[in-house]
């Protein structure tokens, strides 16, 4: 019902930039919230941060002061531009989206988006 299609990763170097993007679609009546996540070889998946459809944002400690993310709700769309990327930042990132459909507005759905890698690594 929901589909998120995420795009920019790869590979980097220390110092680097990259940005991510990842656009939602289908049968959605609203985006409460949209952001990013990632999971690194042999560790548990993590937030890296998110934003409300107000814009109310949220970061790991780790990613404060280098990530920054941001929406166009008219898109369905969340970027995150990633700067002063680390090697410790490498992981495979997914987009994620709670969603109140078309058909079930009291309800709100998680989805995730298929991963983008991205490694840091002179």
């Amino acid at each position: 019902q929901v589909q998120l299609v995420g795009s920019g990763g790869g590979l980097v170097q220390p110092g680097g930039s990259l940005r991510l993007s990842c656009a939602a679609s289908g049968s959605i009546l609203r985006i409460d919230s949209m952001g990013w996540y990632r999971q690194a070889p042999g560790k548990e998946r993590e937030l890296v941060a998110a934003i409300t459809s107000g814009g109310s944002t949220n970061y790991a400690d780790s990613t404060k002061g280098r990530f920054t993310i941001s929406r166009d709700n008219a898109k369905n769309t969340v970027y995150l531009q990633m700067n002063s990327l680390k090697p410790e930042d490498t992981a495979v990132y997914y987009c994620n989206a709670k969603v109140r459909l078309v058909t079930s507005i009291l309800t709100v759905y998680t989805y995730w988006g298929q991963g983008t890698q991205v490694t840091v690594s002179s």
